[in-house]
């Protein structure tokens, strides 16, 4: 035996050879991918049926935080503008806060008052509603007497009416007073620890990233959204200021009492796209009627304000804000009617900074591809802003924040 075959180790002869790696089969891939899609997909449905119970039946727990987290989204520019002009962060996110209390003080003290008011003259205003109705429908008799014949033909017997005994409305205020309150004092309470403690939440979440890239498309997330709702919020309270003021005028014009206030309830009204104006024309059709000597005059004011809308709604609004802040009209419907059916009037309020949020979170992180998915696509497909997020890494959302400290995260 030669001194290399001493040299050289040998393997067993049992030894088996190593298995060779087997490539995954796509279709398998395909298969599994479609299923956790479909998972996904299912879990996401049943989470989109079930909130709705959880959160309207935990509305004290659930309602101060998002209504603070909207809030302090609009009310961070102003209190970054505070902190640029020398006033300490805790300070500046003070007089951010009590500039809104003011502002929803004054709105409702020109708005409530006037208001209480006139509910004593609203039956009064019904019963001459019925009286004017009740002349047309005079005229219209022939339609009436075949009404009747239809129903002696159907046989359809005459319903009795049942009247509920139901809790008059000082009695629903009163009981619903201290709860009101104790809401209002936690949502003004956690608006402003959110604005005070808004810088730290940044860095928090720029800093404590593994990746770069994480931490840029945080900060444009962060600054998104805050861009868009912001944005909306303020550009659409200027234009309801606007429109607040013609419809305050025109009721000067027609004679209405408390003008201010009709201008009030138009500039609350106008921040529910379609359902708003809707509500503000039928109380103007409401007094118009029950006021005014004929029905025409009586609806002259309401038809001024379908004018006023028609307007401001496909001309006015349109061009101030863009095609960045347009939503779907579906979207905004069906986002109005699901948080109002948990919230009420304020969750309708509340709805369409929350589809703004939602859509600004989509637009990063990726829109479910729906139809797509029905056909065998994938089910969500990254967003066409979170493809550029690692291709300029010195966008100005990373190198200060908006009370301009710095805040790019360390690539080290």
């Amino acid at each position: 035996m030669s001194q290399t075959d001493l040299d050289t180790p040998s393997l067993p002869q049992n030894s088996a050879a190593p298995e060779p790696v087997v490539a995954p089969d796509p279709c398998v891939q395909t298969q599994q991918a479609r299923l956790q899609s479909a998972i996904l997909l299912l879990l996401g449905l049943g989470l989109f049926c079930a909130l709705p119970f959880v959160l309207s039946i935990g509305s004290v727990v659930f309602l101060p935080p998002v209504t603070a987290i909207v809030l302090t989204i609009v009310l961070a520019p102003a209190a970054d503008r505070l902190v640029r002009l020398g006033l300490p962060n805790m300070l500046a996110s003070f007089l951010a806060l009590l500039l809104l209390i003011a502002v929803v003080v004054v709105a409702l003290s020109l708005i409530l008052q006037p208001a209480y008011d006139m509910v004593d003259q609203v039956p009064a205003m019904a019963r001459r509603v019925t009286l004017r109705f009740a002349e047309l429908r005079s005229n219209l008799a022939w339609m009436n007497d075949i009404n009747r014949q239809i129903a002696r033909m159907t046989g359809t017997a005459t319903m009795r009416e049942v009247v509920v005994a139901t809790p008059s409305v000082i009695e629903q205020v009163a009981f619903a007073t201290p709860s009101v309150l104790i809401e209002v004092l936690l949502t003004f309470l956690l608006t402003f620890f959110m604005i005070e403690s808004r810088i730290r939440t940044k860095r928090r979440l720029l800093f404590d990233r593994h990746s770069f890239g994480a931490s840029v498309r945080i900060a444009r997330v962060i600054r998104a959204v805050q861009d868009r709702v912001a944005s909306y919020i303020l550009t659409v309270a200027q234009i309801n200021l606007g429109v607040g003021a013609i419809v305050a005028g025109g009721a000067w014009a027609f004679g209405f009492a408390a003008p201010i206030m009709w201008g009030g309830l138009a500039f609350v009204l106008n921040f529910l796209p379609y359902v708003g104006p809707l509500a503000m024309t039928a109380l103007l059709t409401l007094v118009g009627v029950g006021t005014a000597s004929t029905v025409a005059l009586g609806l002259l004011p309401a038809l001024a304000f379908l004018g006023l809308h028609a307007v401001e709604a496909n001309f006015v609004t349109p061009s101030i804000l863009g095609a960045r802040l347009t939503l779907n009209p579906v979207s905004i419907l069906v986002s109005i009617s699901y948080f109002s059916w948990i919230w009420g009037a304020l969750g309708a309020l509340l709805s369409v900074p929350i589809l703004l949020t939602l859509t600004a979170l989509v637009d990063h992180l990726g829109r479910p591809n729906l139809v797509g998915f029905l056909f065998g696509e994938p089910l969500f497909q990254p967003g066409l802003i979170a493809q550029d997020d690692l291709r300029d890494p010195d966008d100005p959302a990373l190198m200060s924040d908006d009370a301009g400290l710095p805040v790019r995260p360390h690539t080290a």
